[in-house]
């Protein structure tokens, strides 16, 4: 008993102590989730994209089809991940989340890089519109991914730190996954394409 009350006493102690990180704490967690709101939203925004881009693609006459699969395939697989505010609390979930957007956005990349192959489609209106649109949209994930990185270091480096790591521990502030951006930039790399020849009509001998 009173091993516990001087761990209490010990404790009270440190908490007067610039309350031991709780206000930090409590700041940075309220400023990652809506980092990470942010991050969803532009991810929506690009997901709400790919259908149209999709639909006008598809109106080029002898379109790459497998780099277009590839594209239905990746949204898919990013959509059939259900991401939720919980997800930066499930670093398997984050991971996984993390890798099947960094899929769609080389399955975008390098529609992009085979669209240049194909005149009619870069001179159509709706494709030029929508790939501007594109470009815009993965600047703005960029910002919002940076953002959340930056509040996770913080808050992390915060759970890590003494004496603020007794706190994390007491009330349950977990370590939180972060985005790994080299691997998702290997991922996203575009294939080297020659632009030398274009694309031959079906049947072209």
């Amino acid at each position: 008993m009173k091993r516990w009350l001087l761990l209490l006493l010990t404790f009270a102690s440190l908490l007067s102590l610039n309350g031991c990180g709780y206000n930090d704490f409590q700041r940075l967690d309220e400023k990652t989730k809506a980092a990470w709101s942010e991050v969803l939203n532009q991810y929506q925004r690009r997901s709400d994209l790919v259908p149209n881009i999709v639909a006008t693609v598809k109106g080029e006459a002898n379109f790459e089809q497998e780099t277009l699969t590839k594209v239905i395939e990746a949204r898919s697989k990013a959509t059939s991940i259900q991401a939720t505010p919980d997800l930066i609390n499930n670093p398997e979930a984050f991971n996984k989340f993390q890798q099947a957007q960094g899929e769609l956005s080389g399955a975008l990349s390098r529609l992009m890089v085979v669209a240049e192959r194909y005149p009619d489609l870069k001179a159509n209106q709706a494709f030029r519109d929508l790939r501007v649109t594109l470009e815009g949209t993965e600047n703005r994930i960029t910002v919002a991914r940076n953002e959340y990185i930056g509040t996770v270091q913080a808050y992390n480096v915060l759970a890590r730190s003494f004496p603020s790591n007794i706190t994390a521990k007491v009330f349950g502030y977990s370590v939180k996954p972060n985005f790994t951006v080299q691997n998702e930039a290997q991922i996203s790399e575009p294939p080297k394409v020659d632009f030398s020849a274009p694309a031959a009509p079906a049947g072209a001998k």
